[in-house]
């Protein structure tokens, strides 16, 4: 037998055994149809040159290497519930999950997802980070990318994750039930999800007449923020619905109150934002709207996974938002 000095390759395995390297891929895959003779002669051959098939080589030519990519931060706010609920989505589905802590610019990001797409390792990429939409170009050899919209720069909720459409649900159900004079104590106006929330309560509570906004104060994302403002208010404000961005704001309402002797839900019912675990075993139970940031990141690897398969991108079956009435706000319900 004459083979090269380097690391045998398929030719020379076809060479040695006097077959076609078509004839090769088959014996080594399983796939094809050819001779069991031929099949045992080629596997004898590869075993006596101690040739071994270039993975890798192989999953740059077919993109199936059983792997997917997930391009998340080194901050801190990274949503470490949406990146659970991708790799669940991914393991359902049969993928195992490669995990890219990325920093830099933008565009540097962006280098990085398409360096991964082209790279031949993953049959998709994943990003929860903001990249240059027009950067993603890539060759028709690349896997596909799925880019989520809905965080930006510091992973903080933009898009879909913070929208604030329900609110208007949770203030006509409070309205409903004959609640007059409302407050709204908001988070830090730099967030995307803290401007929504009050440009829904502004607008909601500006559509009756017989409504009156005792303002929107714009706080931190504390309980002392919400404590503060419940004590900054005059002692005629009650009955009063106050509309907190959080869950966390909306526990220092509660304590506020508690200071002044004003009983929630009797002489002011609270709303909170996020479906925190400790919003169940305070006293009132707190009443709040809920984000399923697993089911988000799920969703995002099913677009992914559906984009892989070449399938139709999946409809989600129900909002990421919901609304969970407990005794904060009495009787109140939507």
């Amino acid at each position: 037998m004459s083979v090269s000095a380097s690391r045998p390759n398929s030719h020379d395995v076809a060479r040695a055994a006097g077959v076609s390297q078509s004839t090769v891929s088959y014996a080594l895959s399983g796939k094809g149809t050819i001779a069991p003779r031929t099949r045992e002669r080629v596997l004898a051959v590869a075993a006596e040159l101690g040739y071994r098939p270039n993975l890798a080589a192989r999953s740059m030519r077919t993109r199936r290497s059983g792997r997917v990519a997930v391009v998340t931060s080194t901050a801190a706010e990274v949503r470490m519930s949406m990146l659970s609920g991708a790799a669940e989505a991914a393991v359902e589905a049969g993928y195992a999950v490669d995990t890219h802590s990325v920093s830099g610019a933008a565009q540097d990001r962006t280098d990085r997802v398409v360096e991964l797409a082209r790279s031949g390792q993953v049959e998709g990429v994943l990003t929860f980070l903001p990249v240059v939409p027009d950067g993603l170009t890539t060759d028709d050899g690349a896997a596909p990318v799925v880019a989520v919209t809905a965080l930006d720069e510091r992973m903080r909720s933009t898009g879909e994750l913070a929208d604030a459409s329900l609110l208007a649900d949770v203030i006509a159900a409070l309205v409903d039930a004959r609640h007059r004079r409302f407050l709204h104590v908001g988070g830090p106006a730099d967030f995307a999800s803290a401007r929504a929330r009050r440009d829904v309560y502004v607008a909601e509570t500006g559509r009756h007449d017989d409504v009156e906004s005792l303002g929107e104060i714009v706080g931190t994302w504390s309980p002392e923020s919400g404590r503060e403002a419940i004590l900054a208010l005059p002692d005629d404000a009650p009955p009063l619905a106050v509309i907190a961005a959080n869950d966390h704001i909306a526990l220092g309402v509660m304590r506020g109150a508690s200071e002044r002797g004003w009983q929630v839900p009797g002489d002011v019912v609270v709303t909170g934002w996020d479906g925190a675990t400790f919003g169940a075993y305070t006293t009132p139970a707190l009443t709040t709207i809920t984000v399923d940031f697993r089911e988000a990141g799920a969703r995002a690897m099913r677009r992914l996974i559906a984009a892989i398969r070449d399938e139709p991108a999946p409809t989600p079956a129900a909002p990421l938002q919901q609304i969970l009435w407990r005794e904060s706000t009495g009787p109140a319900r939507s």
